[in-house]
């Protein structure tokens, strides 16, 4: 039986054919991925562009995220800008001494003067209702002249004015603490806001009326070597039967004549760069005169709420000495013997004519 061979040849034709096509099917498949590589060599293929124009938006975004950085560490460093307004600082965007500022004035001075200022309250009452007021054992009906008509004036007059002073101040400062917790915010808003004014205008006056009431006292209250006796003896407060020595003005008169001297320089110094801010001082130096006059304004409040007492409650016939002038023997005898002694030696002179020259610290 013949074979024909022909067919066969065609289907084997064919066959190869179909192979040769799945072949090249599937190395074209996998050799067309291949030219995205051969493209990435040319300078001028559209995946090199979509590359570069890709890496230029990240760098960009990366430059711009730098400059950002760089921008505000400058605005916290203090480095300066442009700005349309004049004057010290102006281009300034950021002082981080603000938040030095802020934490302290909120921090220690309001912690530590609130602290002082209830501990010397407490203090005084505890040591009036313990050991009580120093009494007059018995009146002479005698006085003696011991503050001019000056003297009572100006040290009413800036006494008044501290207290408004010392009022207005601690509002402003503990008022968000204190203040409204107690009469609400709105209360609080309407008082800081008249309290401030008053503050500063009164700021002068109170200067001036310190000024002529200290200056003349400082011969006064210079040391002598009684005066550590004086101290030694706690200035007879612990022991009523003993008199220490003293003079015009005793040695507890002195340290709070000094107190408020210094006290008062700093108090009014740092005022003054509050009070006149648009003279050209940068901020560091308005902060700092804000801590040095919060600082200065708490301690001599706290000192003088002592000399309050001990000129008012704390010793018998001090308060009307400074009302009328003239003081009981048997007080100055107590108080301030060694001043007694020297107008004795004068002679018995009436009051009027006993009175020593202007000049001297209001007595306690």
């Amino acid at each position: 039986m013949k074979v024909d061979t022909s067919n066969k040849d065609r289907k084997a034709r064919k066959f190869r054919r179909m192979l040769w096509s799945v072949a090249l099917v599937l190395g074209l498949s996998m050799a067309l991925p291949l030219t995205g590589m051969l493209l990435t060599e040319g300078p001028s293929g559209q995946a090199v562009a979509q590359q570069a124009q890709g890496g230029d938006e990240a760098a960009l975004r990366a430059r711009q995220e730098q400059q950002r950085r760089d921008f505000w560490r400058q605005a916290r460093g203090g480095v300066e800008g442009y700005s349309a307004v004049t004057g010290p600082e102006a281009g300034v965007l950021i002082q981080s001494g603000g938040d030095v500022w802020r934490s302290v004035r909120e921090g220690p001075v309001k912690r530590w003067g609130g602290i002082i200022l209830i501990a010397t309250v407490v203090m005084l009452l505890a040591f009036h209702f313990i050991a009580g007021a120093v009494k007059l054992e018995q009146r002479t009906g005698r006085t003696i002249t011991r503050w001019s008509l000056f003297e009572r004036v100006i040290h009413w007059y800036t006494a008044i004015l501290f207290i408004i002073l010392a009022i207005t101040g601690l509002s402003l400062l503990f008022g968000r603490t204190v203040l409204i917790p107690v009469i609400g915010k709105e209360a609080f808003a309407a008082w800081a806001g008249l309290a401030k004014p008053i503050h500063d205008w009164l700021a002068v006056p109170f200067a001036i009326g310190l000024v002529l009431m200290m200056v003349p006292w400082i011969k006064s209250s210079l040391p002598k070597a009684y005066d550590l006796e004086w101290i030694k003896a706690g200035g007879g407060y612990l022991d009523k039967s003993k008199h220490p020595p003293a003079g015009f003005v005793n040695a507890g008169e002195k340290i709070w004549f000094w107190f408020l001297f210094f006290g008062g320089i700093v108090l009014i110094g740092s005022g003054f760069f509050l009070l006149f801010p648009n003279l050209g001082f940068e901020r560091s130096t308005m902060q700092l005169a804000l801590v040095l006059h919060a600082i200065s304004g708490v301690a001599l409040i706290a000192f003088s709420l002592g000399h309050i007492y001990l000129g008012t409650l704390g010793n018998e016939g001090s308060l009307e000495g400074m009302i009328t002038g003239e003081v009981d023997e048997a007080w100055a005898k107590a108080h301030h013997n060694v001043w007694y002694d020297e107008v004795k030696k004068q002679g018995t002179r009436p009051a009027s004519a006993t009175a020593p020259q202007g000049g001297q610290p209001a007595a306690t």
